[in-house]
C-alpha cells in the first residue's frame, strides 16, 4: 500500500514538474515574440507628405524629407516628425475676441487697436527642433517688435486707411530679415492686417467718413479715366479722317497745279510760235466760255440793214478768219525762209 502511494506521488510530482517547464518555455516563447514584435514595430516609421522627420542617432541630428516608410536602429535612433504645412497664429486678439496687446501709439501720438494675423512654415525640422526651445513663440516675440516699430512710424490715418499695404510690406521684410538672423528654422510666409480701430466710437466714424469720400474720389476718378479712354479713340480717328482729307486735297490741288502748270507751258510754246494767232485764239476761247449764249448783232456801214448771228458762228467765222490768217502766215514765212 504505501509502495503504491509513494510511486503514485512521485508520478504526481513529475507531471507537475513536467507542466512548470513547459509553462516558462511558453512565457519565454511569448516573451521573444513580443520582443520580436517591438524590434519590427521599432525599426519603421512612416512619413507623411505634410511632414519632415529628424532621426537623432546618438545626439547627432538628421533631417530626412521624403515621404514614406523609412527604417531606423530601434533603442538607438528615435524620430521627431515636423509638420511643414502653413501654419499661423493671431497678434493682438485672440479667436473669442478678447483684445491681446493690440492697443498700439502712432507717430502723431493717436492710440489705435491694431489685429493682425502671421503665417509661418518649418523650412529645417533640425533648427526648428534643436535651435530654440519653442520657435513659434520667438517668432511671435519678433513679430510683436516689428509691428510695434513700424505702427509707431506712421499717422493715425495711414493707419486706417490708406497705408495699409505698404505698413503690412514693411513689417514682413523686418521680421524676415530678424528670422534670417536668428535662423531658427521657420520662415515667415505672410503677416496681414485683420482690423484697426480707433480706441473711440467718435474717432471710428470720423475715420469711416473720411474712407467713404476717399472711396467717392477714387470712384469719380475712375469714370473719368473711362470716359477719357472711349473719347481719345473717337478723337483720333476723327484727327487721322481729317488728316487724310487734308492731304487728299492737297494731293488734288498738287495734280491740278501741275495740270495748269503743264497746259501753260504747252500755250506758251504755242505763243512763242505764232504769237498773234495764238492771242486771238485765246480771245476767242475767253469770250465763247464767258457768253456762251449771247448773239452779236452786225450793222451795215450805211445802217440800213441789221443781222443777229450767234456767237458761235461768229467764233466759228473767226476760228476760220484765223486759220486763213494762219495758214496765210505760215505761207509768208515759208516764201521768206525759201
Amino acid at each position: 500500500m504505501f509502495g503504491a502511494r509513494k510511486n503514485g506521488n512521485v508520478t504526481f510530482h513529475k507531471f507537475k514538474n513536467a507542466d512548470k517547464g513547459k509553462g516558462k518555455l511558453t512565457a519565454k516563447i511569448i516573451a521573444v515574440i513580443v520582443i520580436l514584435l517591438v524590434l519590427v514595430c521599432e525599426s519603421y516609421y512612416s512619413i507623411q507628405e505634410e511632414e519632415q522627420a529628424v532621426v537623432c542617432t546618438f545626439g547627432s541630428p538628421k533631417a530626412v524629407t521624403a515621404p514614406g516608410l523609412h527604417f531606423k536602429i530601434p533603442f538607438i535612433q528615435t524620430v521627431d516628425k515636423v509638420n511643414t504645412t502653413i501654419q499661423g497664429f493671431s497678434i493682438g486678439y485672440h479667436a473669442d475676441g478678447e483684445e491681446e496687446d493690440a492697443m498700439m501709439i502712432t507717430s502723431d501720438y493717436n492710440f489705435i487697436f491694431v489685429d493682425f494675423y502671421a503665417e509661418y512654415r518649418v523650412t529645417d525640422p533640425v533648427k526648428a527642433l534643436y535651435a530654440s526651445r519653442n520657435p513659434e513663440e520667438i517668432l511671435k516675440n519678433i513679430a510683436q517688435n516689428c509691428i510695434r516699430t513700424t505702427i509707431g512710424s506712421y499717422s493715425v490715418d495711414s493707419v486706417l486707411t490708406t497705408g495699409k499695404n505698404e505698413i503690412q510690406s514693411n513689417i514682413k521684410q523686418m521680421i524676415l530679415d530678424k528670422l534670417e538672423d536668428y535662423d531658427i528654422g521657420i520662415q515667415l510666409v505672410n503677416i496681414t492686417i485683420q482690423d484697426a480701430t480707433p480706441p473711440t466710437a467718435e474717432v471710428e466714424n470720423a475715420f469711416k467718413e473720411v474712407e467713404t469720400a476717399k472711396q467717392g474720389k477714387e470712384t469719380a476718378l475712375n469714370n473719368a479715366n473711362k470716359y477719357r479712354n472711349e473719347q481719345i479713340p473717337n478723337a483720333e480717328a476723327e484727327a487721322d479722317k481729317i488728316l487724310q482729307d487734308a492731304e487728299a486735297r492737297k494731293q488734288e490741288r498738287i495734280n491740278e497745279a501741275d495740270g495748269q502748270a503743264a497746259r501753260f507751258n504747252s500755250m506758251y510754246q504755242e505763243y512763242a510760235k505764232y504769237p498773234e494767232v495764238t492771242k486771238k485764239r485765246m480771245f476767242y476761247e475767253a469770250m465763247e466760255n464767258i457768253l456762251p449764249d449771247v448773239k452779236v448783232v452786225i450793222q451795215s456801214k450805211d445802217g440800213s440793214t441789221n443781222t443777229v448771228l450767234p456767237l458761235d458762228s461768229f467764233v466759228s467765222g473767226s476760228n476760220a478768219a484765223g486759220d486763213t490768217a494762219e495758214d496765210n502766215t505760215v505761207s509768208e514765212e515759208e516764201q521768206d525762209g525759201e
